[in-house]
């Protein structure tokens, strides 16, 4: 078993490796005066089981193409397993046709990875399910959920919580970590007039003198965010903090999350933190190294990985 790691996200990879006890394989991305990128991997991968660790985060196509010509890479150093381990699958919002004469992207993405070489995927909490059927190999989504629940009982213990999705296509996701801590659910209906703009609309559900947790799996400029929080506190909710898969933060998002009246934003390492996000006063990370590390130790020895669902 080796890892390898690309430019997305060293720090996870790194810390994946250190849950396995394993040291990163060598190799090298570079790139050329003209920004062409290039991967040279230094030692025999030959017959080995390799994973491979990106996130297809910003920039998302830079970060896209190294992952493709890495997986190809190994592929042509005669690996004898390659996967893909994707803590946030880029392209992963554009999963269907959003109207007329649009593509699916997180299609085309998946038959490049398909064809660059990789045998498998992993990944982490995707926007949509289905995207799983777009690859023609074995994929592993993982969920953030459990590792939530834990961090919401060990820091919200003896509060009465409302779990909250900030739309009603998030319903699942939150119901899950609702079940887990045995709470009720309350759902936001808003209305999206344009890409990245959200608008509230109601709060469905009681949650006058509960402190809500909203539940999503990527924030991008916040905005969604802000707003549910907004109209949480308008209804009578005594805080609303956040837990979010995916800090995808573009723009000012950090800046508007700071100034909202959101107690404590929680997101995951999938996506390499900015220096934005550290000095954040209400932004705080969490780990999904052991989870990304177990789930790839069970791949390797053929074992279970949706035991770790539970």
């Amino acid at each position: 078993m080796k890892i390898i790691a690309c430019n997305s996200n060293r720090p996870l990879a790194e810390a994946v490796a250190a849950s396995l006890n394993l040291p990163l394989a060598q190799a090298s991305v570079r790139r050329f005066a003209d920004m062409e990128i290039f991967v040279e991997i230094h030692e025999n991968v030959r017959g080995e089981d390799v994973f491979v660790v990106q996130s297809t985060c910003f920039p998302t196509n830079d970060n896209l193409m190294e992952l493709l010509i890495t997986l190809d890479a190994l592929r042509r150093a005669s690996a004898r397993r390659i996967t893909a381990v994707i803590p946030y699958f880029g392209y992963a919002r554009q999963d269907r046709k959003s109207g007329s004469r649009t593509p699916i992207s997180a299609k085309l993405v998946a038959n490049l990875i398909t064809e660059a070489g990789a045998d498998r995927v992993l990944t982490l909490d995707l926007h949509a399910g289905q995207i799983q059927g777009f690859f023609d190999i074995p994929v592993d989504n993982l969920f953030a959920a459990p590792l939530f629940a834990r961090d919401i009982l060990e820091r919200y213990k003896g509060r009465d919580l409302m779990v909250v999705s900030p739309d009603v296509g998030g319903v699942v996701r939150a119901r899950a970590i609702a079940t887990r801590l045995h709470t009720d659910l309350a759902i936001i209906d808003k209305r999206r007039p344009q890409a990245g703009v959200s608008e509230v609309m109601n709060v469905i559900g009681d949650v006058q003198g509960r402190d809500c947790i909203l539940v999503d799996d990527i924030v991008d400029s916040g905005g969604t965010l802000c707003n549910a929080a907004e109209a949480l506190l308008k209804n009578g909710a005594n805080s609303a903090s956040v837990y979010v898969t995916h800090g995808v933060l573009s723009g000012g998002a950090v800046a508007r999350i700071g100034a909202a009246p959101i107690e404590k934003m929680v997101i995951t390492d999938s996506i390499q933190a900015t220096e934005a996000v550290r000095v954040s006063s209400n932004i705080r990370q969490l780990t999904v190294a052991p989870l990304l590390a177990e789930a790839m130790r069970r791949i390797s020895e053929e074992s279970s990985v949706s035991t770790l669902f539970n």
